[in-house]
């Protein structure tokens, strides 16, 4: 775009960014193996308690979340000076996005022109609200503006525009030939960039958890108290995202001095020059990081084999230290949630709450739907090609972004008023729980889907006719609304804690001054010597603190929402559940839930 540094990457600056992203590793690795070490104890603590999948009627797809593909002709700013050119473009299941000069050339296995992993990107499709970015980034004089002859494309207006910005990657700026395109690849690509930052999220291993628990360990080390879209991406992108930010302002700085031209130019230009620092850095995180699994793994396998050895004497240690802390703790933890967090708890569960049910209700409506929509074609021709292409679609619903736009939309309706809400809580992390929205009305709605198609084919048999058929479809429908009712309301329980927990518990925290020097003894030191740090001060510290959090919390949703929905909800991480009286592995009955057999009676 209009000027570029004469060499985007000189040895000497390839050979500091390497070193800045080991330095951020010899930090990390360590938060990271702790993490492990606590992460595995927790997931064994956990198979003593009730199980999750007690709690889940709906069965759970094997599919991996994807995007549904989308290609199509579009129109991309490229080349120098920059120019709108016709292209084809490929948007993948993984999310990544393709670039070709021709469709025969995607078509015969070409190369493309290039090629984007949306993590971390930001659509817009305002030609002005894009301008307005590249004006914030690098202001110009209206002198400068008269002379940007370079830009003078992007000012002329354009139809149906698609604009991905990153941070420090560079910006692709697309048009589509109509409205109608443009919606169709703006909810693929917002697809796209939600499914590759929350695969972290998604994921129940320990060693993911552990991840995400070291990362907001490592920033709050660093000054970052508050919860934030930090761990947004795959382990190496998050890496690579935190070091960028560090580095940010002096690379801009150092960057703009070395550009010519001005204005918009100067900006797209140090947009792409930060992408190639951006890839570099990421090379290597993911190099690191690759060197690093072994061990992780042979940590991992160490760290099961110990703590299922010594677990009644682990948990012991840990009910002991527990209960010390919380003695120690409890007048000024009582004292800053009485006067910071209960004010702000009841409204905050209510917009959260509302979040959440309108959401349920958006992916319960369109289920119903699909539903209804498949008995009618039985009823009408249980063996016609248009009965199977229904039945394919319906399968579809969950991976189909014009479908489920329905529901995503509700996901951020209380956008606004939520942010305002935590903001004095230090909370940024509002894209996160908006992601983390989506992601469970779309997992909901593919375990709804996946559960009508097994009963369906079990009570299915060419030996009905018409009528028989539809009466046991409709039987089918009624039992898989009774487990989305129930799977409902565990996800409700479960998503408004876990975020309300996620907006207090940092602010709590660094309000109590609980801070520790990652490279002090004390704050690496076991309460347990084991040879392996299980069990830290901090970690148990974080623990009782969270504990008592939780406590606060769950009064507050049993108010609003009831004591049902806490029972159905999944066993959770806080103090009790850690407290050696509960170890003694009795359950309690789950008499509300739908089997297998009682569902197969029903049918």
């Amino acid at each position: 775009m209009g000027a570029q540094p004469s060499c985007p990457l000189s040895k000497k600056q390839q050979q500091q960014l390497r070193g800045q992203v080991d330095g951020l590793l010899r930090t990390f690795l360590p938060c990271y193996r702790r993490q492990l070490a606590t992460a595995v104890l927790r997931h064994i603590s956990q198979e003593l308690g009730p199980q999750e999948p007690a709690a889940c009627q709906l069965s759970h797809t094997k599919k991996l979340p994807r995007v549904r593909e989308h290609q199509g002709p579009l129109t991309l700013l490229q080349g120098q000076p920059p120019q709108w050119r016709p292209i084809f473009c490929v948007l993948r299941g993984d999310g990544h996005l393709e670039w070709f000069s021709h469709k025969e050339n995607y078509e015969s296995g070409g190369c493309p022109l290039g090629s984007a992993a949306l993590t971390g990107y930001t659509l817009l499709t305002s030609q002005r609200e894009y301008l307005c970015l590249l004006d914030d980034l690098c202001p110009s004089s209206s002198g400068d503006l008269a002379q940007e002859e370079p830009l003078r494309v992007l000012e002329e207006p354009v139809s149906f525009a698609l604009f991905l910005v990153h941070p420090f990657r560079a910006h692709l700026c697309f048009c589509a030939g109509s409205r109608g395109a443009q919606r169709a690849w703006r909810l693929g690509l917002q697809g796209a960039i939600r499914l590759r930052a929350t695969v972290l999220q998604r994921s129940r291993a320990p060693a993911a958890c552990a991840f995400l628990d070291a990362v907001q360990l490592y920033r709050r080390r660093r000054g970052y108290a508050g919860g934030d879209d930090a761990a947004l991406g795959s382990d190496a992108e998050v890496l690579s995202a935190e070091l960028m930010r560090e580095l940010l302002p002096a690379l801009r700085a150092q960057t703009l001095r070395g550009l010519r031209g001005v204005g918009r130019a100067r900006a797209r230009a140090c947009a792409e020059f930060l992408d190639a620092v951006h890839a570099a850095v990421l090379s290597w995180a993911s190099s690191r990081l690759r060197a690093f699994q072994p061990e992780k793994d042979a940590l991992l396998a160490a760290l099961e084999r110990m703590v299922r050895a010594d677990l009644e004497q682990i948990l012991q240690q840990r009910a002991l230290g527990a209960r010390r802390i919380e003695a120690e703790i409890q007048d000024t933890l009582e004292t800053c949630l009485c006067q910071k967090v209960d004010p702000q708890l009841p409204q905050l569960t209510l917009v959260l709450v509302s979040l959440v049910e309108a959401t349920l209700q958006a992916v319960r409506t369109l289920l119903i739907r699909g539903m209804d929509r498949l008995c009618h074609y039985l009823r009408k021709n249980p063996s016609g090609t248009q009965l199977r292409r229904e039945v394919y679609e319906f399968g579809e619903i969950p991976w189909d972004p014009e479908l489920m736009q329905v529901c995503y939309r509700e996901a951020e309706r209380n956008h606004n008023h939520l942010t305002q809400l935590a903001k004095p809580f230090g909370f940024l992390g509002m894209r996160s729980l908006v992601f983390g929205a989506q992601d469970f009305a779309q997992q909901l709605m593919a375990a709804a889907v996946t559960t009508f198609l097994q009963l369906a084919d079990q009570c299915l048999t060419s030996a009905l006719d018409c009528s028989q058929a539809a009466e046991q479809l409709e039987k089918v429908r009624g039992l898989v609304l009774k487990k989305f009712t129930s799977d409902s309301e565990t996800t409700r329980w479960r998503f408004t804690r876990d975020w309300l927990l996620g907006i207090f518990w940092p602010f709590v925290w660094g309000h109590l001054g609980m801070r520790c020097n990652l490279e002090t003894p004390e704050a690496d030191g076991d309460i347990l010597a084991v040879g392996c740090q299980v069990l830290t001060t901090e970690g148990v510290y974080r623990d009782v603190i969270q504990g008592l959090l939780l406590q606060r919390i769950d009064r507050e949703l049993e108010k609003v929402l009831g004591a049902g929905d806490r029972a159905r909800a999944p066993a959770d991480c806080s103090v009790a559940q850690w407290d050696q009286e509960g170890a003694d592995g009795e359950h309690p009955s789950d008499s509300c839930h739908f089997t297998d057999e009682e569902a197969e009676a029903q049918i």
